[in-house]
């Protein structure tokens, strides 16, 4: 994973609650089984007039031209903004791919489901939780503002509007340092290897009857 960075980015706001797994990535794209290249599909059935297949051109499919991410200003968006119980549903860990190869970094909302808020950080991407009357606020500033930008850092742990006021945010200190550092489990267990190994060694000298040759 790469390191996540103070950054400013366009907000994009999606105003539909209870947006579930399968709407965020429809159920053919499961099948699929890279971990990357799922961008053009997020949002296929509300993103296209016709309805995709994995190994589709989507440069020649028609678009749904109300929907949001399909709007000039919201293109190149890093800042999803939803309403609550975003990400429910099955629990498909390609949703948050789409979300990440589409280049959506941050996710506010009210509240997440909570497997789906586990996976997204687990493939970096910070899912915000703020008070639902904030993010009523800044769905009222999107539609005001067109495009609306947000600094979001997390190390400061804290969403910046233009108009500099400041919303801090809670994350799990173990999730939140390995997005500061490009950290996945992997990574993490890789870091502690020969505290790995040395535990190996004791369990084969103490009980061998477990490490038969």
């Amino acid at each position: 994973m790469k390191n996540f960075e103070t950054f400013s980015g366009v907000v994009a706001p999606l105003d539909r609650a209870n947006v579930d797994t399968d709407a965020i990535l429809p159920k053919q794209y499961m099948k699929l089984i890279s971990k990357y290249g799922y961008g053009d599909y997020l949002f296929d059935n509300w993103r296209y007039e016709d309805e995709g297949q994995p190994g589709d051109d989507c440069s020649l499919r028609p678009l749904a031209k109300d929907f949001v991410l399909n709007k000039a200003s919201f293109r190149s968006a890093q800042i999803l903004l939803c309403r609550e119980n975003f990400g429910c549903g099955s629990s498909r860990e390609h949703a948050p791919w789409a979300l990440r190869d589409f280049g959506i970094k941050v996710l506010i909302s009210s509240s997440f489901a909570e497997i789906f808020q586990g996976n997204c950080l687990k493939n970096g991407l910070l899912p915000v939780v703020l008070a639902k009357s904030r993010v009523d606020q800044l769905f009222d500033l999107a539609e005001a503002e067109l495009p609306l930008t947000l600094t979001v850092d997390l190390l400061g742990q804290r969403v910046v509007s233009p108009d500099g006021e400041v919303d801090i945010f809670e994350i799990d200190a173990f999730r939140k340092k390995c997005l500061l550092e490009g950290l996945d489990e992997i990574s993490v267990a890789l870091e502690h290897a020969n505290d790995v190994r040395a535990y190996e060694l004791r369990r084969r000298l103490s009980e061998p009857w477990l490490f038969p040759e």
